[in-house]
């Protein structure tokens, strides 16, 4: 069996399309144009990457951008201080401050300042704590497990009774796509460090989601035959044959994956592309709630 490649760099090409034609239309309609401002605390040099290419994709779709940089100095203070003007700020539809945060910040009181109508990046505590509670609504997801949870409707015909295993625990990935993947009927099993026999549970998986950060872990014979494999990891693996010296690998050992799964996602290009897609798709839903 060779796997069927989910292309998530077309997936995320086509809902910026989408996004790009509802700012228009909201244009054409005589409403404001959407705007998202980004938050960057310190000089993380991969945080800084993230957030210039999420301001890159805003321009493209026509989503106004506004950003905002603080030293590592600058202190708790002052970071809910830029939040709660952002709030105030009508031109502005969505606020994400780039995650994580440098230490000693106090990451939950600054997610907490964001005004829910503007959590487009949904980790305001109370979007999350309504995405963990039956019969409630978050306003907003969390982009990589939205675009996870997109793959996977656009790969199944159902979610409903089908053994989940999620690798990784981790309050940005892991997490809200367990809690996903209860809301859509599936039976979840989260994996961790402490789990006993990670193959073992992982050949039971019919949907498979890797978000733990160590390269090439899950290997082929952990894969049920049949499978679909979503990898969220991105890792940096030496390789003197590349001109940066290193190339990028998933969690999953992609090669021997393929071999056994029904779909998989590569990396680079599966689902990277759309977290940035989900969070332009969050900032025009957030302008539309508005007005």
């Amino acid at each position: 069996m060779t796997a069927k490649v989910i292309d998530g760099k077309k997936i995320g090409e086509d809902i910026r399309k989408e996004v790009a034609e509802g700012v228009q239309a909201r244009l054409d309609a005589g409403k404001s144009r959407p705007g998202l401002a980004t938050v960057l605390v310190g000089e993380n040099p991969a945080s800084q990457v993230y957030v210039r290419s999420k301001q890159k994709a805003c321009i493209e779709v026509g989503i106004e951008s506004f950003g905002y940089e603080l030293g590592r100095e600058a202190g708790q203070t002052e970071v809910e201080k830029l939040v709660r003007q952002l709030n105030a700020d009508a031109a502005i539809n969505g606020i994400l401050v780039q995650l994580p945060l440098p230490s000693g910040y106090d990451e939950e009181a600054i997610l907490s300042a964001i005004s829910i109508e503007k959590d487009v990046d949904g980790f305001h505590p109370l979007n999350i704590g309504r995405l963990a509670q039956k019969g409630r609504d978050p306003l907003f997801v969390p982009c990589t497990p939205e675009g996870v949870m997109y793959m996977l409707e656009q790969e199944l015909s159902s979610l409903e009774g089908a053994n989940a295993v999620v690798l990784g625990r981790s309050n940005i990935v892991g997490m809200p796509v367990a809690l996903l993947l209860v809301r859509a009927n599936a039976t979840v099993t989260i994996c961790h460090s402490r789990s006993r026999d990670l193959a073992a549970i992982c050949r039971n998986a019919d949907i498979l989601v890797a978000a733990v950060g160590r390269p090439e872990m899950v290997r082929g014979d952990w894969i049920k035959p049949g499978a679909v494999v979503i990898d969220v990891g991105i890792n940096r693996v030496d390789d003197a044959t590349k001109p940066r010296g290193y190339k990028l690998v998933g969690d999953v050992c992609y090669d021997e994956a393929a071999e056994v799964a029904r779909a998989i996602t590569p990396v680079p290009g599966g689902v990277g592309p759309l977290t940035i897609a989900m969070l332009l798709k969050n900032t025009l839903r957030a302008a539309n709630l508005r007005d």
